[in-house]
C-alpha cells in the first residue's frame, strides 16, 4: 500500500490532527542518496514533517522548504521539500555521515544533526516573497525542534511525533511516519488536559505503524474522547520537480563564457540533481544553443 497522509478535526473545531505513513518515500529517499543509517534517520524524519506542513498549505503551487543546519553537524545541512499535497523530496549534505547509537540501542539523530544550530522554515506561495521562520533547534532530534517552531515562530501549541524504523542487519527502511496534533483558537482547558492524557498515552509512530494500525486509527487514538472529522486523504510519494528546462533556466542566468565554461574537457556540461539524482547533459553545441536563446529572449 502506497504512502497517505490524513488530516482530522475534532467536531468542537478545537483539535487538529494529521497522521502520514511515509514508509515507502523515506526508503526511496534513502535509495536515492545512499544514506547511512543515522542520515536516513535524519532525513526521514524531516521529509516526514515536511510532507505534513506542506499538506496544511492551502494553495496549490505553494511550497515548503525546511533546512536543519546544526553546529559542528555530522551530517550537514538535512533538507526537505514538500508540495502542498504532500509529496516530498530532499537530501543530506553529508549523506555517508557516521552513525552513533544511544545505550539503549536507538540511532543518537542528535549527535549527527547538531544539538544547536538552526531549524529554517520557507513557505512559498507562489505569488510575492515566501514567508521566511527560523527558530535555534532544541535538541536535534527533529520532532521536538518541529515543536518548537510552531511554539515560538507560529504560537500554536503542537505536539510532533516522527519515527523512522531500519533494519538492524540490512540498514533498510521498514517504517516511517509522522503524527501532528495541534490546538486551535477554541481550546479550553478541560480539550487540553485530555490531549495531555492521550499524548501520554500514545506508543511511538513506528511501533503503531508495526502493530498494522492505520492512519486513521493513530488520528482517533491522539484524538480520544472527542468526535472526529475527517478533513482529507491523500497518497503521497517521493517527487522530484527537476526537469531539462529548469537547468536551462538556470544556465540563462550565467554570462556567454560561463555557459561555455561549463563543458569539460570531453565537451559536455553536467548538471546533477541535488534530490534525485538525476544527470542533465548537454553538449558544446546545446551550450551556444542555451546562449543563442538567452540573446534572443532579451
Amino acid at each position: 500500500m502506497s504512502d497517505r497522509i490524513m488530516r482530522c478535526i475534532t467536531g468542537d473545531g478545537a483539535v487538529m490532527a494529521a497522521a502520514v505513513d511515509t514508509s515507502d518515500l523515506v526508503y526511496t529517499g534513502a535509495k536515492v542518496h545512499l544514506t547511512s543509517p543515522v542520515a536516513t534517520a535524519a532525513l526521514g524524519r524531516l521529509l516526514t514533517a515536511a510532507a505534513i506542513m506542506g499538506n496544511q498549505l492551502k494553495q496549490d503551487n505553494a511550497s515548503i522548504t525546511l533546512r536543519i543546519k546544526g553546529d559542528n553537524s555530522q551530517t550537514g545541512a538535512v533538507i526537505a521539500v514538500s508540495d502542498s499535497r504532500g509529496n516530498v523530496r530532499g537530501y543530506v549534505e553529508n549523506p555517508d555521515c557516521p552513525t552513533e547509537y544511544y545505550p539503549n540501542g536507538k540511532l543518537n539523530v542528535a549527535k549527527a544533526v547538531g544539538k544547536t544550530g538552526i531549524l529554517n522554515v520557507m513557505r512559498d506561495y507562489g505569488t510575492g516573497e515566501p514567508y521566511l521562520g527560523q527558530v535555534e533547534l532544541v535538541s536535534g532530534e527533529i520532532a521536538e525542534d518541529i515543536t518548537n517552531y510552531y511554539a515560538t515562530s507560529e504560537q500554536i501549541p503542537t505536539v510532533c511525533a516522527l519515527g523512522v524504523l531500519l533494519d538492524k542487519e540490512t540498514h533498510e527502511v521498514m517504517l516511517a511516519g509522522g503524527l501532528l496534533i495541534q490546538l486551535l483558537p477554541g481550546a479550553d482547558s478541560t480539550t487540553i488536559d485530555r490531549i495531555e492524557k492521550n499524548v501520554g498515552e500514545l506508543e511511538p509512530m513506528t511501533t503503531m505503524l508495526a502493530k498494522g494500525m492505520t492512519i486513521r486509527e493513530i488520528c482517533e487514538k491522539a484524538l480520544n474522547g472527542f468526535e472526529v472529522e475527517v478533513l482529507d486523504e491523500m497518497p503521497i510519494q517521493y517527487a522530484c520537480s527537476c526537469s531539462r528546462e529548469k537547468v536551462i533556466n538556470a544556465f540563462i542566468t550565467l554570462s556567454d563564457d560561463d555557459i561555455r565554461s561549463l563543458a569539460d574537457e570531453k565537451g559536455f556540461a553536467e548538471a546533477v540533481c541535488h534530490f534525485c539524482k538525476k544527470k542533465h547533459r548537454f553538449s558544446r553545441l546545446q551550450l551556444e544553443q542555451i546562449i543563442e536563446r538567452k540573446h534572443l529572449s532579451n
